[in-house]
């Protein structure tokens, strides 16, 4: 996979360059000076899709032609993305250059596949307690992301942990091996809130009994004022 890049200089308005449909970054690592460049976005985002952060690119930073100067081909990793706050689409890239024939660690993440049985059967609620790894491998084997199947999750307090992952041949996982990355949980019980009591209408509803018992104390009939 190749994406071309242009250089840009710390000069340059972010702002302009996100509104021509561009993705500022720089570039770093072996064997390249840290560079300032600005990918196109719409082909970001294709490769980004395809190779995910763990699956190398080939960066062609373009020459400035009116030096002369030769296109650079680098292969990369893309190491860190800034996200757009409000957008949620990439504003800045860190692409980082690697030695294809060394070792390089980096984070992948996990895709849960299957159903839980204690979870169909009501006996807990599945916890997704990690949601990647970090692994070393040297950058042809790195994959793109580890799956973990939950259907062995039969009762309540079941885990996975790292060590039942299953790797591709020359991946070492870096994560401690007792770490857990999934389990069943116990159903927690929703607290019954009780009706608060309104006092001011006890209050009232006392004040009118009392006024009533009153009135009926005092209250007499023809009979009886004939009588007094």
């Amino acid at each position: 996979m190749i994406l071309t890049a242009t250089k840009r200089s710390k000069n340059d308005n972010l702002g302009v360059i996100r509104n021509n449909g561009m993705i500022p970054g720089v570039v770093y690592g072996v064997r390249v000076e840290n560079t300032m460049v600005s990918v196109p976005n719409n082909d970001f985002e294709k490769i980004l899709k395809i190779a995910g952060e763990s699956s190398t690119i080939v960066l062609e930073i373009k020459g400035d032609e009116s030096k002369k100067e030769a296109s650079k081909k680098v292969d990369v990793l893309i190491h860190d993305m800034q996200l757009d706050p409000i957008k949620g689409n990439p504003c800045h890239i860190d692409f980082l250059a690697i030695d294809m024939n060394k070792p390089v660690e980096v984070k992948i993440p996990i895709e849960f596949i299957g159903l839980a049985p204690a979870e169909k059967d009501g006996l807990g609620v599945l916890v997704k307690v990690l949601h990647e790894i970090e692994i070393e491998a040297l950058p042809k084997d790195l994959p793109h992301n580890v799956t973990v199947d939950v259907s062995v999750l039969l009762a309540l307090s079941d885990q996975i942990h790292v060590k039942d992952i299953a790797i591709p041949k020359g991946v070492t996982i870096k994560t401690h091996v007792d770490e857990v990355v999934a389990l069943i949980g116990a159903i927690k019980e929703e607290p019954v809130e009780e009706a608060p009591v309104d006092l001011s209408a006890i209050e009232v509803e006392k004040k009118g009994k009392q006024e009533e018992e009153g009135a009926e104390g005092e209250a007499t009939t023809p009979e009886e004022k004939t009588t007094k």
